[in-house]
């Protein structure tokens, strides 16, 4: 039986901000290269919970999709609109159109510059802001028994053709 809690709102506060070098008009509409350096810009009143950050080389940011428009009810949708991929549900898919624009990354940590971390394998739009980062610990992150569905190896296939690797 499912006990039912009345709704309660959450107030979040940014830690620091996306940047993402030689971009100074963020075009929401497109595709920033997981692969570029990108900034991640701590605010000053954080930056000693960076202290020992440089000992991971991977981290997890988690961020809050602050231009995307958020799903209002549960909606079957083809990922992408490609051709050839099945109906599923936005749980099932990383679009950022989410009742909680949460957006999750596991990004190579390059180096640390003060308050500002540099990363490569991030999606985020420049100005995107931080709501927290966390060190990867393989011991508790890494899962080598997980699976996906097959349409998600071929979404895969798709983007990689796309970026030609």
């Amino acid at each position: 039986m499912n006990e039912h809690r009345p709704t309660r709102w959450f107030r979040v506060q940014p830690i620091g901000y996306v940047r993402r070098p030689g971009v100074t008009d963020p075009d929401p509409e497109a595709f920033y290269d997981p692969a570029a350096e990108t900034a991640l810009d701590i605010l000053p009143r954080w930056s000693e919970g960076l202290q020992g950050i440089e000992g991971y080389s991977h981290l997890y940011v988690i961020f809050w999709l602050d231009r995307a428009r958020r799903a209002r009810k549960p909606r079957a949708h083809v990922p992408e609109g490609r051709d050839g991929l099945p109906e599923v549900g936005l749980f099932a898919t990383r679009t950022p159109r989410r009742p909680n624009p949460l957006g999750v990354a596991a990004p190579r940590l390059l180096r640390r510059e003060g308050d500002t971390l540099w990363v490569t394998g991030i999606d985020a739009w420049p100005g995107t802001p931080i709501l927290d980062i966390k060190g990867y610990a393989p011991r508790d992150d890494l899962r080598p028994e997980a699976s996906v569905p097959a349409w998600l190896g071929t979404l895969w296939a798709f983007h990689d053709a796309e970026r030609g690797d």
